[in-house]
C-alpha cells in the first residue's frame, strides 16, 4: 500500500506541474495576443508615413513622396479625407491580394496598405476607381469609413484630396453604401458611369447630390458581417 500512496503523490505533483505549465502557456499566449493587436493598430495609424506626404500644390516637387516611390514603385498616390484619420499613401499591386497583408514598404503587416484596384488606371483618370483598406479599430487604415454611415458624421465630413505623380484632385464625398463584398456593380471598375450613379443613389444609407467628375470608391469591411462592406463615394476634380 506504501507504493500506492507514493504513486498517488507523484501523480498529483505531475498534474499540478502540468496545470502550471498550461496556465503559463496561456498567460504567454494572452500577452503575445495583446502585444500583436497593439502592434497592428500602431502600424495602421498614419504617423511614420506622414513625412512622405506630397504637397498638393506641387506633387512633382515633393522630395518625400519621390523617396517613398523610390522605395516602392507601387506607390501611385496619396489620399487624405479631411477631418478623419485617413491620410495615407496609395499603392497598386500586381493583383488585389498583394497589399492585403503587405505594408507600403513591401513588408509583411496584418494591417496591410491602402491600395487601388489592379483593374483601375494608376493615375485615377478612369471614370470609376476603387480603393481598398482594412477596417482597423481606433481609426487605423479605413477604420473611419464606417462612421460615414451616421447622419452627423456624414454631414460633417464632405471633402478630401488625392495627389498622384503629376496631379492633385479635390474629392467631394457624396454617398455611403453598405453592400456585399461580391456586389456586381459597386465592385466592377468597368460599370457604366450613369448606371453606377443611379445604383449608388438607390442603395445609399447616406447621400447628397453629386456634381460631375470621375467617381472613386473607398471600400472597407463592415464589422458585423463576414462579407459585409462599407463603401464611401467621392467625385474627383482636378485642382488648378
Amino acid at each position: 500500500m506504501l507504493w500506492a500512496g507514493r504513486l498517488a503523490r507523484w501523480g498529483n505533483r505531475l498534474i499540478t506541474l502540468a496545470a502550471g505549465l498550461l496556465l503559463g502557456a496561456l498567460a504567454l499566449y494572452g500577452a503575445w495576443s495583446l502585444w500583436d493587436i497593439a502592434a497592428t493598430r500602431r502600424a495602421a495609424l498614419p504617423v511614420e508615413t506622414l513625412r512622405f506626404k506630397p504637397l498638393a500644390a506641387a506633387p512633382e516637387a515633393s522630395p518625400g513622396f519621390a523617396e517613398l516611390q523610390a522605395r516602392n514603385p507601387d506607390v501611385c498616390g496619396w489620399l487624405t479625407l479631411d477631418g478623419t484619420r485617413i491620410d495615407y499613401p496609395v499603392v497598386q499591386g500586381a493583383d488585389n491580394m498583394v497589399y492585403v497583408n503587405t505594408d507600403v514598404y513591401g513588408d509583411f503587416s496584418l494591417s496591410g496598405a491602402i491600395f487601388l484596384d489592379t483593374r483601375c488606371a494608376a493615375d485615377f483618370t478612369a471614370p470609376y476607381s476603387i480603393v481598398y483598406g482594412h477596417h482597423i479599430e481606433d481609426g487605423g487604415m479605413f477604420g473611419d469609413i464606417a462612421q460615414f454611415t451616421g447622419d452627423d458624421y456624414f454631414a460633417a465630413h464632405t471633402t478630401g484630396t488625392l495627389v498622384t505623380d503629376d496631379a492633385a484632385y479635390s474629392i467631394t464625398l457624396f454617398a455611403c453604401v453598405q453592400a456585399d463584398a461580391y456586389d456586381p456593380v459597386l465592385y466592377d471598375p468597368g460599370s457604366d458611369p450613369a448606371a453606377l450613379l443611379d445604383y449608388i443613389r438607390a442603395h445609399a444609407v447616406q447621400y447628397r447630390a453629386p456634381g460631375s467628375g470621375p467617381v472613386v470608391a473607398f471600400s472597407t469591411c463592415a464589422e458585423a458581417a463576414t462579407n459585409g462592406r462599407v463603401l464611401l463615394f467621392g467625385q474627383l476634380r482636378a485642382q488648378m
